[in-house]
This record gives structure tokens, sequence and C-alpha cells, in this order.
């Protein structure tokens, strides 16, 4: 059996009336920019993740930059967060002139780990910024306490959360900002690229609104901030409108299949993910901690099963990060988890049949290392 590790245009396939729809109606309106479909996808985007305000930008990069740049973060500045991720959370850090501050992950979540946060608070220190790894938030009841004790801001890298929740609560409303991401192979996918900044801060909001637009205020050519050309193009508005009425059902289809592979793969000799107490987690991806990983990858492939490898190498040992970082051995499990994390085939258009296929090829690769 084939199984691919995405299938992005089964989502054409399944929505491609309304989607083609939507799009030819873009494209007869003549207004391709901030049109009638981005201001409803704001509207339902703050809807769902309970926020005062959610504004649509070019990518999941630069929601995160944007946020930053209008919540004030500057050169000297230091920002918390962790080095298991994909390299925009530090990129956008790096860009607005702070410095990023690594602390460790916890192994069987692969959240920050809050227990080491204060020990890496300066002076310097203006923000933490969790990363709401794979699908599931990080304790954001912790990591807030924390912020508030020191007096710091927290912005939320949701770029893989859209649709998680922590005790009822959607991702985006326990910092001052939150930065989702709608590049194509996410749950919810643009037709391309996409992003959103959340927050239920007016102010914040306002100078995230001058800054995706070269920094022009409320009167045209009039700039009040240094800004970027960060719209959300209409088409990919009018896509995400249309799949953002399948989103619910296709995060609960992820939670089918990942439930199938935590029952299915406990006593498979592979380490399972944790969802922390109180998540409802959207399964980005499922990502299990295998020893000799790249074997387990190659017996996969062997019997027609992709898989995907987030993240090969900690940002702390890439030579723009470097000099962020201490060196090997100084965050000891994010250089664990590089070492044997692979995520396994868990999307919105996966059969149970093809998981159940995933899972015979992983106890089949787990039996033959017991007998060898």
């Amino acid at each position: 059996m084939r199984v691919p590790f995405y299938d992005i245009k089964a989502q054409y396939d399944e929505l491609s009336g309304p989607m083609d729809a939507a799009v030819h109606e873009v494209l007869a309106s003549g207004q391709y920019s901030m049109g009638a479909y981005h201001r409803k996808f704001e509207e339902d985007m703050a809807a769902l993740h309970q926020v005062n305000h959610a504004i649509a930008v070019n990518s999941g990069t630069d929601a995160l930059r944007i946020a930053m740049d209008a919540l004030g973060i500057r050169a000297g500045d230091e920002v918390i967060t962790t080095a298991f991720t994909f390299v925009a959370s530090a990129e956008t850090i790096v860009q607005t002139g702070a410095r990023p501050v690594f602390v460790d992950i916890e192994l069987d979540t692969y959240q920050i780990d809050t227990n080491l946060i204060e020990a890496a608070i300066t002076p310097r220190t203006k923000a933490i910024m969790p990363i709401h790894l794979f699908g599931q938030m990080a304790d954001m009841g912790a990591i807030g306490d924390i912020a508030e004790r020191h007096g710091l801001i927290v912005i939320e890298d949701a770029a893989q959360a859209v649709g998680a929740r922590q005790n009822g609560k959607p991702a985006g409303n326990f910092g001052s900002a939150a930065g989702l991401s709608f590049y194509v192979t996410k749950n919810l996918g643009a037709a391309g690229d996409g992003g959103m900044i959340l927050t239920n801060d007016d102010e914040v909001a306002e100078r995230s609104r001058s800054i995706r637009v070269h920094g022009m205020g409320r009167q045209r050519y009039y700039y009040d901030h240094l800004g970027y050309t960060s719209r959300m193009h209409e088409i990919q508005a009018s896509v995400l409108h249309v799949k953002l009425g399948r989103l619910s059902e296709w995060n609960e289809h992820r939670r089918e299949i990942a439930e199938l592979y935590l029952r299915d793969l406990r006593d498979a000799g592979v380490a399972l993910p944790i969802t922390l107490a109180g998540n409802t987690n959207a399964w980005h991806q499922f990502t299990i901690g295998v020893d000799r990983r790249d074997e387990l990858q190659a017996f996969l492939k062997e019997r027609g099963v992709d898989s995907m490898i987030y993240y090969p190498v900690p940002l702390h040992f890439h030579e723009p990060y470097a000099t962020y970082g201490s060196g090997e051995g100084s965050l000891p499990v994010t250089e664990r988890a590089c070492r044997e994390v692979v995520s396994l085939p868990c999307h919105q258009h996966l059969s149970l049949e093809a998981a159940a296929h995933v899972v015979v090829c992983v106890r089949e690769f787990s039996k033959s290392r017991i007998t060898v």
C-alpha cells in the first residue's frame, strides 16, 4: 500500500466546486487585495480563536515578525524560545535585532520546559515565545505566571496550532499576540502561503495592520511606522475561507488517526508523544522517537510509507544561529530529539486503513530488531 505523507491535491478534489467558484468570483471582481473574502476570513478566524483581532498577512513568518515589531521588540532585547522548531521562530527574533535565548524542551511533549525558563531570564529579557509545536500548545498557565512575575511579553508561535485549545481556550488567547501559518501543508493550508496575527490588544492590532502595508496609517500615503508589504492576496483568502468550513472535521479526523497510532503502537518499541493535560491537540504532526531512526525511515519507504523528520538539526547547530547557543551538549533534550524523531503520516485525507498499514510496518520494524 502507498501511504503519502501529505495529500494536498485531495483537499482540492474534495472542495473543487466551492474553491473554483470563490477564486473566479475574486478574479471577476477585480479586487485582488484585501477585499471581501479577506475581511470575512479575518472575522471568522477571530471568532474561531475567540480574539478581538485577526490580521491576515502574507506568511506565518511575517505574522511573527510584524507582531514583534508591533509589540516593541527591539535591538538589545532578549526573547526566550526553543531551538527545536522551524527556523522562522528564531529568524524573526534576529531580524528585529533582538537575541534568541534557547532553553531546552521536554522530550515527551516536545514543548518548552517551563522549569528552565526563569533561569534564562536576564535584565535584557523582553519576551517569551513558546512554540505550540506539532499541533499542541505549550503549558501556557506556567508560562503566563512566569511572564507576569517578571513583567515579560508572551508571543505565541502558533504556526502549527490552528484550532488547538488549552482548557477549552483557543491558541492566541494566552499572550499579547500570536502568529498562525497557512502554508500549504498546514492543517488549514492556503494555495501557497499565508499567515495571521491574533491579538486582543487594540493598539497591537492597529500597529500590525499598519506595518503589514508599509507602515501606512489611516490616511493613504501617510506613514506611521516602518513596515513591509505583507498583504494576504484575495485569492488566498478565498481559498482559506472555503477550507475553514472543513477545519473542525479535518482536525477531528487527524485526532482519530492519532488515537489509532497511540493505541496500536503502545508496545511497538517507539516513544509516543504525550499530550499535556487540558490540551486539545490539533495533531499537525504525529511524531515518535526511535533510535536507529534512519533505519526505520528506510524500512517504511521500502513498504510504501512516507515519513518526515522535523527537525534533524537543532537551530543552535546552524551557522547563522550558533552564536546564540552554547554549542553541543548545551540543550541535551533538544539534541536527542533531533537524533530520534520521525513523523508518521497524519492528515485529513489519510484513511484509517492506511494508518493501520503504517502501524503494521512500524511493528514489523520493531519485531525485526528484537529477533535479529
